[in-house]
C-alpha cells in the first residue's frame, strides 16, 4: 500500500517530462501528500499539462460522492480482473510525480514510518490511473486519480510488502502512450530496481496528514 508520499518544486534532477512540469508549474510543497487532496498529475489525454486531481479513484459510475470507498491503490496483479481498473487501464492512465514515499515498518515498539527515494534523488513517477466523475444535481466535475502497486523489491520489503509502481522516464513514455497494448502496459507494472533506491526511518511527524512541513523529512 502506498498512503503517503512527498514532491516539491524544487528544481528538478529528472529526464522525465513530468520532472520538467514539476519545475515549471508546481508552487507548493506536498512534504505530506494525503489521500483526498489534490495534487498533480499528469494523464494520457493531456500528456503536456500538470493537472491536479484527487487522490483516492471515485468511479464515474458512483450514484454519488459516497456510494463506493474511494481506492487510493490499485494492485498491478489484479488490474484486468476489476472492472473499476479495467476499463481505465485502456483509456484511463497518469503519471504521479513524487521524489519519496512513506511506508511504516511494525516493530515490537509501534510503527516506525520510513521514506524511500531513489539513491540519486531524483523525481520519479508512479503509475496510476484516473476517473472522471460527475454530480448528476450540481454538475460538479471531480477527477480522482489511484495509485497502481506492486510486490515490494529488497529495499522495501523489511518495512513493508507493498510499493507502488515507479515508471523509469523511458516507461513513463510507454504508460502515456494511447496505442500501447494491455500486455506492454502489464509489463511495465514491476517492482523498482533495489540497487537504485533507499530506505531511512524519519520523524514521527509524518503520522498525521495536518503535518505538511519540511520537518517530516528529517531522518532519525
Amino acid at each position: 500500500m502506498c498512503g503517503r508520499y512527498t514532491v516539491q518544486p524544487k528544481v528538478s534532477k529528472g529526464h522525465s517530462k513530468a520532472a520538467k512540469l514539476i519545475e515549471k508549474h508546481l508552487q507548493e510543497a506536498h512534504y505530506n501528500a494525503a489521500p483526498s487532496q489534490a495534487l498533480p498529475v499528469v494523464t494520457n489525454q493531456q500528456p503536456n499539462a500538470l493537472q491536479f486531481f484527487s487522490w483516492g479513484l471515485q468511479p464515474f459510475w458512483a450514484k454519488d460522492a459516497k456510494a463506493v470507498k474511494r481506492s487510493i491503490n490499485a494492485r498491478a496483479e489484479t488490474l484486468t480482473d476489476k472492472p473499476m481498473f479495467r476499463s481505465l487501464l485502456k483509456s484511463k492512465r497518469c503519471l504521479v510525480p513524487a521524489d519519496g514515499f512513506f511506508e511504516w515498518q511494525r516493530t515490537e515498539h509501534g510503527k516506525v514510518p520510513y521514506r524511500i527515494m531513489l539513491k540519486n534523488e531524483d523525481l520519479f513517477t508512479f503509475a496510476g490511473l484516473w476517473d472522471e466523475w460527475a454530480d448528476k444535481e450540481t454538475g460538479e466535475v471531480l477527477h480522482t486519480f489511484s495509485i497502481i502497486t506492486t510486490e515490494a523489491n529488497d529495499v522495501v520489503k523489511p518495512i513493508h510488502d507493498r510499493m507502488p509502481v515507479i515508471l523509469s522516464p523511458e516507461a513513463e513514455e510507454l504508460w502515456l502512450d494511447e496505442n500501447e497494448p494491455q500486455d506492454d502496459l502489464l509489463s511495465l507494472l514491476v517492482p523498482y530496481k533495489a540497487e537504485d533506491m533507499k530506505a531511512f526511518p524519519v520523524s514521527p511527524l509524518v503520522n498525521s496528514p495536518l503535518n505538511n512541513v519540511p520537518e517530516v523529512l528529517n531522518s532519525l
